[in-house]
């Protein structure tokens, strides 16, 4: 369109009559290109239409005339404005892509995928960020492997901004560092809660936000040669335990307060065990999927969304992969299309009889 219209314009103004004069129209070229291209398409179009105006000048004998040197003028010092523009663009569009880049690579470092098996169990998760533009947010998961079975930690650091961020990387470091030891869950629980209260010193120093932010969490062990989990709830959200056409939460009896909450050591952390079959579905989540609401304003029903979820997950070729996808698509769909808050989900289930810890399973089994 722009090369249409410099070469368009000089030969219409041969034609029109002496008092019309359509060679403004150029400036259109060069504006119109800074809309797609960079800045030495733009200069070069700016110039080809500079020339096209002084060519329609001298068809018409006019080069001389003021008018006809002013829109010259005018035309020379828009097509270079219009080329800086360019030039500055694109430098901040590479800048913008080298932070997205490093972004995306500390989001990535912070929070990593779960792997699909550790031990006996299959595992999938889901994590979205209310934020479009972020993969992470204040939601956090892991999975570690001890000895003699698999640990599991969700949870959901309440804070703004960059004390969110800081929040989540205090919780998945700390849990990192101690979960593949053999220590009791309430040793693991009172390690996190020590993680955190320093994370809130430290934030304290340099922060006028660090009593914004606790972290509600639970932890979850399952033993390689039992079919239960245990479970230490610090003010989280209870799992799910899907068999067959039900979905059961797991309320326990003594929850601790949430993380960064109280005096530090005067929490009580209890673990307790619940039955979990082969056959079954865990689903632990963070109240970004419970507390999803419709736009009426009523709550995603989890508990019957799950069960539907399962019986489809319990197929030949089903899984916990394909349970969270059943259930990431009823809750987009329940919710319009997005969350108001950052959601993260893993779901567990047994591996197929015989696949113990690090034994690979048949890739053609796979789902």
């Amino acid at each position: 369109m722009p090369l249409a219209i410099i070469i368009a314009v000089p030969v219409i103004d041969v034609w029109l009559p002496r008092n019309l004069h359509v060679a403004p129209l150029l400036v259109v070229a060069p504006t119109f290109t800074a809309a797609f291209a960079g800045p030495r398409l733009v200069a070069t179009i700016g110039a080809l239409a500079v020339l096209a105006q002084i060519t329609a000048g001298l068809e018409r004998q006019a080069l001389g005339d003021e008018r006809v040197v002013l829109e010259v003028v005018s035309l020379t010092v828009v097509s270079a404005l219009v080329t800086l523009f360019c030039y500055l663009r694109e430098r901040h569009e590479r800048q913008l892509v080298r932070a997205q880049l490093v972004s995306e690579a500390t989001q990535l470092a912070l929070l990593r995928p779960l792997p699909p098996r550790a031990g006996p169990l299959r595992i999938a998760s889901e994590y979205r960020s209310a934020e479009p533009d972020s993969r992470i947010g204040g939601d956090l998961f892991a999975v570690t492997r001890t000895e003699h079975s698999t640990r599991l930690l969700i949870g959901d650091v309440r804070g703004k901004g960059l004390t969110s961020l800081n929040g989540t990387s205090i919780m998945l470091g700390a849990f990192r560092a101690t979960a593949h030891r053999q220590e009791p869950l309430p040793e693991l629980a009172t390690y996190l809660e020590g993680s955190v209260h320093w994370g809130l010193a430290e934030l304290d120093s340099a922060v006028d936000e660090s009593g914004e932010w606790f972290v509600t969490a639970l932890v979850a062990d399952i033993p390689d040669d039992g079919q239960v989990v245990h479970v230490v709830s610090m003010g989280h959200p209870p799992p799910l335990v899907i068999h067959r056409a039900s979905a059961e939460p797991l309320f326990v009896r003594k929850p601790a307060p949430p993380l960064g909450l109280g005096g530090l050591g005067e929490a009580s952390y209890v673990e307790e065990t619940f039955p979990f079959r082969r056959g079954d579905f865990l689903l632990l989540y963070t109240d970004g999927v419970s507390e999803a609401r419709d736009s009426e304003g009523n709550f995603y029903p989890l508990a019957e969304s799950a069960a539907v979820a399962g019986r489809s997950a319990v197929r030949p070729d089903g899984g916990p992969s394909v349970m969270l996808q059943h259930l990431m698509a009823d809750l987009l769909s329940f919710s319009g299309g997005s969350l108001e808050d950052d959601m993260a989900m893993i779901a567990v289930s047994w591996g197929e009889p015989g696949t113990g810890p690090g034994r690979p399973r048949d890739e053609r089994a796979a789902p």
